[in-house]
């Protein structure tokens, strides 16, 4: 951070501050000097017109215009005062500085945080999303995400589904993703989070990522094809992963690879508002099937999957499509 900046963040948060004392129900004449000649200073004197501008937005001071230029007067000439003048100072201001403190409160946690986009997807969609600083994030079905950028950390929360993340390169500024009880640490690099229930699954194409459990002094650093899970404050150990495969979904295809069928079809699930079910014994969900797929044609899916293991695909009354052991054909009677 430029000393600049560095300057202008502490105006801003000597502002906020400054605001809040004034605004208190008691304020002493040497505090109020204390203001005047902190507020000569020009950054400072921009800082606290921000403040004051945010306040008036609210409409908190729109209604008491009055008082605003009352205390504006006092606090532009008021001269230095004796110790009796400044006892009655103490309980005279408050008559012009009447400002509510959990309403302060709520104005310098405002000017605290920046615009929190949500970016969001529906079943069956994706969405290609380009953020201030460059990254490119791809939302796979159902999927919701939140911004926090600041000016130290890129921050950004999966709160459900999928999320594939190219993040621009800023050493001074980590890219972090939080999902769940998962805190993944990047910079400049590719890479995949899901969230599935209680766990999040990681999984890297390029670069190097730590990943961490926010709430345990577990953590785990990711190496180009590699994946791990978080889940119930554990981080597994980083195991060999295709992550072309993984992220395969950013194209709009489904990869299987002697993928047992029942997590076949949970996958192929995500993206249709049409379901596949599957009416069978135990032992064909764990059949492994092999296959690639358009995201969404849950059709095509299951006829392949009906050739593939003779079964039939017939849709019911809801539109679900139930894969189902055809019925053994009976014998032509001679």
């Amino acid at each position: 951070m430029s000393n600049q900046a560095a300057d202008v963040a502490r105006a801003q948060s000597e502002a906020a501050g400054w605001f809040a004392r004034l605004s208190q129900l008691s304020i002493t004449t040497d505090a109020l000097r204390d203001f005047r000649d902190w507020k000569r200073d020009e950054t400072n004197a921009a800082a606290y017109a921000k403040v004051e501008a945010t306040w008036a937005a609210t409409g908190a001071l729109s209604k008491r215009p009055a008082i605003q230029a009352e205390t504006a007067e006092i606090l532009r000439r008021r001269p230095a005062h004796t110790p009796a003048q400044a006892g009655f100072m103490r309980y005279a201001l408050p008559s012009a500085i009447t400002a509510s403190v959990i309403v302060v409160g709520a104005t310098v946690a405002w000017l605290n945080l920046q615009p929190q986009p949500t970016f969001t997807t529906r079943v069956g969609e994706q969405r290609l999303v380009v953020l201030e600083d460059g990254s490119r994030v791809r939302l796979n079905t159902d999927s919701a995400l939140r911004v926090r950028f600041r000016k130290a950390e890129r921050r950004v929360v999966l709160a459900r589904g999928e999320a594939f993340f190219e993040a621009a390169h800023d050493a001074s500024r980590p890219f972090i993703v939080e999902a769940d009880g998962a805190s993944v640490h990047a910079i400049g690099t590719k890479f995949d989070v899901r969230r599935d229930g209680d766990a999040v699954r990681v999984t890297l194409l390029e670069g190097k990522v730590r990943v961490a459990e926010k709430h345990t002094a577990a953590a785990a650093t990711l190496i180009p094809n590699q994946q791990l899970t978080v889940s119930g404050g554990h981080v597994s150990p980083p195991r060999p992963a295709d992550a072309l495969e993984a992220s395969a979904w950013t194209s709009g295809r489904l990869t299987f690879r002697s993928v047992a069928l029942e997590d076949a079809i949970a996958e192929v699930n995500r993206y249709a508002v049409h379901k596949v079910a599957l009416d069978g014994p135990a032992a064909l969900g764990r059949q492994p099937i092999t296959g690639a797929f358009d995201t969404g044609d849950t059709k095509s899916f299951a006829d392949a999957v009906g050739l593939l293991l003779d079964l039939s695909a017939k849709a019911d009354s809801n539109g679900v499509l139930r894969l189902a052991p055809r019925a053994p054909q009976r014998a032509p009677d001679v």
